[in-house]
């Protein structure tokens, strides 16, 4: 049996519909059964449902909030993460955690490897990288998924933003000098069922193929769901955020290749896929 934390947002979502489809018994707790601010909040339900394993999909994830809120973000993302690796060991279960590129500086423009040198430049950065020293630390049998620019159809990303100002707007200013890659949740869950069923632990980097800046994504959405919207590419430094981004968020998936893994399809492809399931839902 799985255990899934944060089954209300965009990956843990697709993820159990991923686990069903494969017939793998699955529970998510809810908010009030699993809850990441206290120590028996974090740890009772895990402790009592022992599952073979944990995907710890939950996190606070409100970036420029952080900012002002970090002790919220740190105790959730740092020490929620530690309990729940702490009930992890003591049940001997598997766990895999949902990490991010923000944990690296963000400098240069070579792809990341997993064992790199962390710098994070923000709090939501700092936070959960927290909790992958407490996984490091904890878990015996652990999988640290890195991921970026997610997207997926339970909640809110960036292609729904564009699409929403897309139909009021002819013209939009989108950052150019952020360089990434986009993932699409039901790539990233079929990858992370994948590992769930097999022994291969360690540290990977996930994300649809490709890179590219927040402009080329914008334009790429904008062809794809047919709008005349023309997009101009702008520095981070004439759209100031209260948390800074990393410029360089390329993760290199040598790890993945390596363990034998799929990668990801191209994050072109993914969003075709992705404006159908927008279409159909």
């Amino acid at each position: 049996m799985v255990l899934i934390t944060g089954i209300l947002g965009q990956l843990g979502f697709d993820l159990a519909k991923e686990f069903t489809k494969r017939g793998v018994e699955y529970i998510a707790p809810s908010l009030e059964e699993l809850e990441l601010t206290t120590e028996a909040g974090a740890k009772n339900f895990i402790l009592e449902k022992k599952p073979e394993t944990v995907v710890h999909c939950a996190a606070y994830t409100a970036v420029d909030k952080a900012e002002s809120d970090a002790e919220l973000a740190i105790t959730v993302n740092g020490m929620g993460t530690r309990w729940i690796a702490e009930a992890c060991r003591e049940i001997g279960a598997k766990m895999i955690y949902i990490s991010t590129d923000y944990v690296f500086g963000g400098d240069g423009k070579i792809p990341y490897e997993v064992n790199d040198e962390k710098n994070p430049v923000n709090v939501y950065g700092r936070s959960k990288l927290l909790g992958e020293d407490a996984v490091h630390a904890l878990v015996e049998k652990f999988f640290i998924v890195r991921t970026s620019w997610v997207f997926g159809i339970n909640g809110n990303n960036f292609i729904k933003t564009m699409l929403r100002l897309g139909e009021t707007k002819k013209k939009l200013n989108v950052v150019n000098d952020q360089i990434g890659s986009p993932t699409y949740t039901p790539d990233l869950s079929r990858l992370l069922a994948d590992m769930a069923a097999s022994d291969k632990y360690g540290v990977y980097h996930a994300t649809n193929e490709g890179f590219c800046s927040w402009a080329d994504f914008a334009r790429e959405i904008f062809e794809q769901a047919g709008l005349n919207v023309e997009v101009d590419g702008v520095p981070t430094i004439e759209y100031p955020t209260p948390a800074r981004r990393p410029f360089n968020s390329r993760l290199s998936k040598k790890s993945l290749d390596e363990a034998g893994f799929d990668r990801l399809p191209p994050w072109q492809d993914a969003l075709k896929r992705y404006l159908v399931e927008l279409k159909n839902s």
